[in-house]
């Protein structure tokens, strides 16, 4: 019943809407029975506003009104409202302004962050038009100039391992009025009661995204949190943005899964299956129903070897204790499906430097006798194989 009673009385705010208009001499297009015709809609566009902006502006588009139209524009913000006894949208103290359509049916207007009461990240007005033939809204929100990636290789986004390898985070400082010419002071410090020392290189300038780095040995023993802080100033501004970093023992980046069957091999860098004389097969299933290196691969001096292991190990995932049982254990050229808990670690070598060793571990999920083996393998165990591994 409320909801047809507001339907009711909707309808009759639109009528008495028209018949206002029909009474007034404003050019409003009609329609051949004399009906107020609305011929398009409202549209605005901003130029938004940053922690490190002075300013913004707001363009609308008023496609129903005519040039020389006088629009009042004002700004709402959340305020308490003593008769509601809550928080409401009401117009802002002084920013109410006036300003006229032009030939091109548009309006702008410009507000400094002091006028619109913007101090600071999420707060917001709701900046309003409102003329005799046409209206339009626009919501402005701070926004941080400052973002943060989380640390990456490459593109790719990284856990911090306990390594001397470099990982960085990218960051940019990107006010919405102009390009930003200052540096980034970047500080850290490993535990929240430590003074903040300055991260080497910083500060940074030129080119963004600002390459800040940050590596596993940065972490002292038995501390596994640092806490970083970016800060960057302009028009008068600072905008500074805090983080924090939890590093972890190193690990195989990548679990995969595929089956092979007999005679059939899989690139395991980049978990794509090929034929077994294929130079990219890492791993074939052999007509002796062995996972060995294929034969085109081997031929390029190429080598894989296995160490049996355990399915513990392999979900705990610690690559540093997997290499160390690698190198302590009984390497064979060629590992048995079938054979023990089926799960082996493996180390291929495609070159003579460390990058070029891919240390992984291999868990038998299916056997099925002459046809088949099912599995899953974890691999990468450096920052640098993230450029070749997939």
């Amino acid at each position: 019943m409320k909801t047809k009673m507001k339907k009711i009385v909707l309808l009759f705010c639109i009528c008495g809407f028209l018949i206002s208009c029909q009474d007034d001499d404003w050019d409003i297009p009609r329609d051949e029975n004399g009906n107020a015709v609305l011929t398009d809609v409202s549209s605005t566009s901003t130029t938004g506003i940053s922690t490190l902006d002075d300013a913004f502006t707001v363009t609308a588009l008023l496609p129903n009104a005519k040039a020389g139209d006088e629009m009042i524009v004002e700004c709402l913000q959340l305020q308490y409202f003593p008769e509601g006894g809550n928080d409401q949208l009401l117009p802002l103290e002084g920013t109410q302004k006036t300003v006229n359509v032009g030939n091109d049916l548009k309006v702008t207007v410009s507000y400094s962050r002091e006028e619109a009461n913007l101090n600071e990240v999420g707060d917001y007005v709701t900046v309003t038009f409102a003329g005799k033939r046409d209206a339009a809204m626009q919501k402005i929100e701070m926004v941080p100039a400052t973002r943060v990636s989380k640390p990456k290789v490459g593109n790719r986004d990284v856990d911090i391992m306990r390594t001397d390898e470099t990982a960085y985070f990218h960051v940019t400082v990107e006010p919405k009025s102009e390009d930003y010419s200052g540096e980034l002071i970047v500080k850290r410090k490993n535990g929240r009661g430590e003074e903040w020392k300055d991260v080497e290189g910083s500060p940074f300038s030129g080119e963004q995204p600002f390459l800040v780095p940050i590596k596993g040995t940065d972490f002292e023993v038995g501390k596994d949190t640092m806490y970083y802080s970016f800060s960057a100033s302009q028009n008068s501004y600072t905008d500074e943005i805090e983080t924090s970093v939890i590093v972890r023992d190193p690990y195989f980046f990548l679990k995969k899964s595929n089956t092979l069957t007999l005679g059939s091999g899989i690139n395991l860098l980049v978990n794509q299956k090929v034929a077994e004389n294929d130079e990219n097969a890492m791993l074939v299933l052999s007509d002796d129903f062995m996972l060995k290196g294929g034969s085109s691969w081997l031929s390029k001096g190429y080598s894989i070897k296995f160490v049996s292991s355990t399915a513990l190990m392999y979900s705990i995932n610690n690559s540093n204790d997997a290499i160390a049982a690698f190198e302590e254990g009984t390497k064979t050229k060629a590992a048995n499906p079938a054979s023990g808990e089926g799960v082996y670690i493996f180390k291929a070598e495609t070159g003579p430097n460390p990058e070029d060793i891919f240390y992984g571990m291999i868990s038998i999920t299916q056997v099925i006798p002459g046809s088949s083996v099912a599995f899953e393998y974890r691999i990468g165990n450096m920052f640098a194989h993230l450029e070749v591994i997939e």
